[in-house]
């Protein structure tokens, strides 16, 4: 979750159920292009968030427990979708993680008043992000 983000999305409000997906990035070669696709397949709204870096807000207009995204412009070209998913603690998740044959790959981050991430592969070299909601994060 970029650290630019000051709307919380509604998923986020209470980490969703148990290992829920709370949060989406999928990152574009070209943005607008992206956003186009996803805007007229899904109906999708796109909009960019401020900030000295390009990140873009997708609303997907579901209930309050559809997750919501970002968009970004790719890194790099392994660089692919992240989804987040809900804990109650990023430490002690991250721990588990670790334990199973998982690896950190980006440490604690804070979104300030929003809560912490992380960043994570899989025993099988998968991407994905753990979500702790803590609005006293700084």
């Amino acid at each position: 979750m970029s650290t630019q983000t000051k709307t919380k999305p509604k998923s986020q409000k209470n980490n969703g159920a148990p290992a829920s997906i709370v949060w989406f990035e999928i990152p574009a070669d070209n943005v607008e292009r992206a956003r186009t696709f996803y805007g007229e397949l899904f109906g999708w709204k796109i909009e960019r968030f401020p900030g000295p870096k390009p990140y873009w807000h997708i609303d997907t207009g579901g209930a309050d427990a559809t997750p919501n995204g970002g968009m970004m412009e790719r890194q790099c070209p392994e660089h692919s979708v992240t989804n987040y998913v809900g804990v109650p603690s990023v430490d002690e998740a991250a721990a588990k993680v670790e334990k199973l044959g998982g690896k950190i790959c980006m440490r604690k981050t804070a979104v300030p008043e929003m809560g912490y991430f992380i960043i994570c592969n899989d025993t099988e070299n998968n991407t994905f992000a753990l979500w702790e909601t803590n609005e006293s994060a700084k």
